[in-house]
């Protein structure tokens, strides 16, 4: 029975190897014999040259790209780094605990388990213990080996030029790079070849550099929203409770309403808002919960609560009754006359809790569309009808990365079929 090396003596060879060491060098120090080196290294994942150097001086191992110190910083995104996988190496050979090294090191447990069981080597000797060594040094090559990414994007590549043009012609008729990605199935059902990802649409629009997608688009941008983080949710105290409030609010529902409108599979509950701009001009969005179908309505250059029913009434005139179920609203003065809304209409209208507007989610997703088209400070006594209407046709075929790549025209229309056939 032949002699085995120890993987800590293994660990150690190699790591003279990374160092650029040469081969001839190794030998003469450490006794072994070259098959032995390079079956070590193997082993360990380390790449060494197709053509080695027929000079013996020169290190046969393949230098690893460098690909940036990008271990730094905390929170989300965190990567480790050298430093980390160092104090990781020290704890393992301190006989540290993994989660009092997560502490040291300033990340989660499960960050150290997968490190460990990922870059550890393990040694099974036959009849003997199982040996295990972790080295920081062979870990942080081999992260920045896999870590590279020598292939050409996918949207650079010559065999998808097709799909290249499709996605800059979506993405300069305003979809954001995910309802380009979840409309490309819709649109080439059959093609597989015309399907991607939106982090790539992401890579190909912001990480690439000259002759880039970005160079391509008539957009400034393809993220409709400038935010960075949350809005948090407000703090202010409730609301003096008004009279034509009484009985109305969403917790008044029965147990039916609540439970189709929570669910989203039956048509017919909205949500409203009005949408104001200076002038004492306005519109009205209105958007259905499970199409995301939107309705807009132009007020005449005023928004008193009578102004705003009569036009709310002409908006939803032509909705079959299947569809018109409720409507969820904020607690603007605007809806206080929302009773002859219900009698002349037979929808019931229902108000949100106070300063919460995460209670009509779809509508202000929705308001946030718009404000692309009509931004803040817009003068909506200066918008027409006919071209309040294009933009709300424009909204509602646009592909919607929650229904799948449908749009809410394409949605509401298998909803009234549905509804249609139960008949």
């Amino acid at each position: 029975m032949g002699f085995s090396f120890p993987v800590g003596f293994r660990v150690k060879v190699i790591e003279t190897m990374l160092d650029g060491v040469s081969t001839e060098s190794v030998l003469t120090s450490e006794g072994v014999c070259q098959a032995s080196v390079y079956r070590w290294m193997k082993w360990a994942g380390v790449r060494m040259r197709r053509n080695r150097p027929k000079d013996e001086s020169l290190s046969v191992v393949f230098a690893a790209p460098q690909v940036g110190a990008i271990g730094a910083g905390a929170g989300h995104g965190r990567r480790l780094d050298l430093a980390d996988r160092t104090l990781i190496q020290l704890g393992m050979e301190s006989g540290v605990l993994p989660a009092q090294i997560a502490k040291m090191v300033g990340v989660n447990p499960s960050t150290i388990g997968r490190e460990l069981a990922h870059h550890g080597l393990v040694q099974r000797i036959q009849n003997g213990p199982v040996q295990y060594q972790y080295s920081a040094k062979l870990a942080q090559y081999r992260t920045d080996l896999e870590r590279a990414r020598p292939k050409k994007r996918k949207l650079d590549t010559a065999d998808h030029k097709v799909l290249r043009q499709t996605v800059v012609d979506k993405l300069n008729a305003g979809l954001s790079p995910a309802q380009v990605a979840v409309r490309l199935p819709v649109d080439f059902p059959d093609d597989g070849s015309m399907r991607i990802s939106h982090e790539a649409i992401y890579q190909a629009l912001y990480v690439q550099g000259a002759g880039s997608l970005r160079e391509e688009l008539k957009v400034e941008q393809a993220l409709r929203s400038g935010r960075r983080t949350r809005k948090p949710r407000s703090k202010l105290p409730a609301r003096v409770k008004r009279p034509w409030l009484a009985g109305v609010m969403l917790a008044d529902r029965d147990e039916k309403t609540a439970a189709e409108h929570a669910g989203r599979a039956v048509p017919g509950h909205w949500e409203g808002d009005l949408v104001v701009g200076p002038e004492n001009s306005g519109i009205i969005t209105l958007v259905e919960r499970a199409s995301r179908f939107a309705l807009l309505g132009r007020l005449p250059g005023t928004r008193d609560s009578a102004t705003v029913i009569d036009r709310l009434q002409d908006m939803v005139r032509t909705l079959p009754q299947a569809v018109l179920a409720s409507i969820t609203w904020d607690q603007g003065n605007e809806m206080a006359q929302h009773a002859r809304f219900t009698v002349a209409t037979g929808c019931k209208v229902y108000f949100c809790d106070p300063h919460s507007p995460w209670q009509r989610p779809t509508n202000e997703n929705f308001n946030g569309q718009l404000r692309w088209d009509y931004p803040k400070g817009t003068n909506f006594n200066d918008v027409t009808d006919a071209e309040l209407r294009a933009v709300q046709d424009k909204l509602n075929s646009r592909p919607r990365v929650i229904l799948k790549g449908y749009t809410p025209t394409e949605k509401l229309e298998e909803l009234l079929t549905g509804i249609a056939l139960t008949l």
